[in-house]
């Protein structure tokens, strides 16, 4: 089964000195059908403009990912951590007993585009944590590039059985992804148009996977894409 959703059925929000694009209901946008995925609960790809700063807020028992897409993702909280993270990195704060944390365009010249995802926790009050890495636009080339897992390694490390890949797809080439048995996929096109299968998806379109032994992805122009893959028994599908 896959559920195609089209660029202009996602909801936009739209705040001045950001804008966003959020999947799955989210503070003021609510949808009973769009709750989540499995375990993922939060999509949203977020626009911040020049010097922009969303201010400290504060959650507990998510596991908050990011993945920046363009510009400069600069990070606070308030356990500590703090730092900027050029495109093509990705960050998990665990803020499992609870904590505050800011999400800021690091530069005041560009704008900065992120991906943020909540993946709900194996485990309630873990203490609050981050870890960040940076990948670059060569070891995502032509593949599926495990970025974030629950084995950790290579990969930033999240605590629940739930892995993100991200890939840049060149023209006319094609890779393959199977799943386990009750696992499937949120897959978002960030830029350009692929085949997932036999659904054409382009620029913002995104899909809801599930029940497939295996996908096929095929490039028909250069693409940048994201798939965030989880378990699906509480997906309701």
């Amino acid at each position: 089964m896959i559920i195609v959703r089209r660029d202009k059925e996602i909801y936009a929000a739209e705040g001045g000195w950001f804008a966003a694009r959020w999947h799955f209901s989210f503070d003021q946008y609510r949808d009973p059908d769009n709750m989540g995925w499995g375990t993922l609960r939060v999509f949203n790809d977020d626009r911040l403009i020049p010097g922009a700063i969303w201010p400290l807020h504060p959650h507990r028992d998510i596991e908050g990912l990011t993945y920046v897409v363009e510009g400069t993702f600069r990070h606070e909280d308030d356990i500590g951590n703090d730092g900027v993270l050029p495109a093509g990195s990705v960050q998990r704060m665990t803020l499992g007993s609870g904590a505050w944390h800011s999400e800021q365009n690091g530069s005041a010249d560009e704008p900065m585009r992120f991906i943020q995802m909540w993946i709900m926790p194996s485990t309630r009050g873990l203490t609050p944590e981050v870890e960040q890495k940076v990948f670059t636009k060569e070891q995502r080339t032509d593949r599926l590039l495990e970025v974030i897992s629950p084995d950790g390694g290579d990969a930033v490390l999240v605590h629940q059985d739930a892995r993100v890949y991200i890939s840049s797809l060149s023209a006319d080439v094609s890779v393959e992804h199977p799943f386990r048995s009750g696992f499937g996929a949120y897959l978002y096109m960030i830029a350009g148009s692929i085949r997932l299968n036999d659904d054409e998806l382009n620029t913002g379109d995104a899909a809801k996977i599930g029940g497939e032994a295996r996908i096929t992805l095929w490039a028909a122009e250069p693409a940048e894409l994201i798939m965030v893959e989880v378990r699906l028994e509480t997906a309701g599908s």
